[in-house]
């Protein structure tokens, strides 16, 4: 894709994961009954390397993990929330546990983090995952803020031998990173912009309203991109976070569970000083999402949008 342009996470890392297959005929690539054009494309170019289950990610699980204990590179693609929940147990036992005694190169691809599926409901809604998945030890959480940076893990994918969870957003999103240049997949984060008292720690879309909203204000406030859960470099980050006095983190997902704000919270945890930093966490809190609407009025409804954040740094500074 061109920058500047709006991107799917999932078609621009499957046009990537496409040109690879014909020069690695060691991948194979599975779904669970879901098509798209993207899709279409690989099953047509490499039949005996495409495989569709059908409604059935328990499935999807065994297969993939017999396929990774022959040797090969695993891509295992479904619905975020059903792949996450409907077949955790499998991923649990043949994935976490089994990589922990034998290394397996097993990519979970979960499309609709978050409310990207905004107009089905909670059944769809993927607001869990965050924290079941950074519970799983050997597991990677990869959870970008836009179509470059899941272009720029492909490779990673490959070349690292362990189970991982992609967590993609379900619609185009706008492109935050002009280049990943530099950047290291394996430090978890990136400071977009760098200041001293406040900062935005987010994670996949939520990069973009803490981007939004930072622009709203004279005085710089910080925004950190935390687009790897686990494992993180935690003394980078630590580095990163110590300088500010206020720092709020943001994710489409239930807060005080296990997820970004537990990760940002931990590796605070660890900073021995005299200087308390203050630390707010905004997500969704112990209830699911029955409201209908676009993810912009979802947000507005549950305190995570724009101004929302604008009026807690405000309230802060007075």
């Amino acid at each position: 894709m061109k920058n500047g342009q709006l991107g799917t996470m999932r078609d621009v890392f499957i046009e990537g994961l496409f040109n690879e297959m014909y020069r690695n005929e060691n991948i194979f690539f599975l779904t669970a009954d879901l098509g798209a054009p993207s899709l279409d494309r690989i099953r047509d170019k490499f039949k005996e390397r495409f495989i569709n289950v059908g409604i059935a990610e328990q499935n999807l699980i065994n297969v993939s993990t017999g396929l990774a204990l022959e040797g090969y590179i695993v891509y295992a693609y479904a619905i975020a929330s059903f792949l996450t929940m409907r077949a955790y147990e499998q991923i649990r036992i043949n994935l976490s546990i089994t990589s922990q005694i034998r290394p397996i190169n097993v990519n979970l691809i979960g499309v609709g983090a978050g409310l990207s599926y905004n107009m089905s409901g909670p059944t769809h809604h993927c607001l869990e995952d965050l924290s079941l998945m950074s519970l799983l030890p050997n597991f990677t959480v990869f959870s970008p803020s836009d179509w470059k940076l899941a272009e720029c893990f492909l490779n990673y994918s490959i070349n690292t031998k362990a189970p991982k969870y992609l967590r993609f957003d379900s619609k185009p999103v706008g492109q935050i990173y002009s280049s990943t240049d530099g950047l290291n997949i394996e430090d978890g984060f990136h400071e977009i912009i760098k200041s001293e008292q406040v900062c935005l720690v987010s994670t996949g879309y939520m990069t973009h309203k803490a981007l939004k909203a930072s622009r709203e204000f004279s005085r710089k406030i910080g925004v950190i991109d935390v687009f790897m859960l686990k494992p993180v470099n935690e003394e980078l980050l630590l580095n990163a976070l110590k300088k500010y006095n206020f720092i709020v983190t943001l994710e489409e997902a239930f807060i005080n569970s296990g997820g970004l704000d537990t990760l940002i919270s931990n590796v605070l945890n660890k900073y021995q000083s005299n200087r308390s930093i203050r630390l707010m966490k905004l997500g969704f809190t112990d209830k699911y999402v029955f409201g209908l609407g676009s993810r912009d009025h979802l947000h507005e409804t549950y305190n995570l949008d724009e101004k929302s954040i604008i009026r807690i740094i405000n309230e802060y500074y007075q």
